[in-house]
């Protein structure tokens, strides 16, 4: 009796819980670039070559409440102000906030930038020429589907 109880009280939180999606960077140009996820910890950096990736599960940092990857052309570029391109999201139950910056430069001029959900009614953020366009880059969308950035 009590499995059958064990197995209908997880059976009825199931619902409860919620698929949930992931920050990705993709890089298709031809340089290599590197990665650091940062919230309250800093993680990397990650390399990645042409047809590289970085992903993590959307999460809410405890003590920031978002995350941000921080992309360079450089390996020490997070510590040496190198050109850095900032893809942030911040994980807000079914939502995800999500955007896209530059600070000590434009790390990617000359190249497209993209960031997009898998869930295509939600909105892009598209810098054609790797330069911040004038205006507000935040956009949401549900957090149960895949933020990638490409670069190309």
């Amino acid at each position: 009796m009590l499995a059958k109880l064990s197995v209908l009280a997880l059976a009825a939180l199931a619902p409860l819980v919620s698929a949930v999606g992931k920050a990705r960077v993709v890089n298709k140009g031809d340089d290599t670039v590197y990665v650091w996820s940062v919230g309250s910890q800093i993680a990397g950096p990650y390399t990645l070559n042409k047809g590289g990736y970085y992903s993590e599960e959307f999460t809410k940092d405890p003590v920031t409440g978002g995350k941000a990857f921080k992309i360079t052309k450089t390996i020490d570029g997070l510590y040496t102000g190198a050109p850095q391109t900032i893809f942030a999201y911040s994980l807000d139950n079914d939502k995800v906030w999500y955007d896209l910056s530059d600070v000590f430069g434009d790390a990617f001029n000359g190249k497209k930038l993209v960031v997009a959900s898998a869930e295509t009614t939600c909105p892009s953020i598209i810098w054609p020429t790797g330069v911040p366009p004038a205006g507000s880059q935040v956009k949401v969308c549900t957090s149960t589907q895949d933020v990638k950035l490409t670069i190309y």
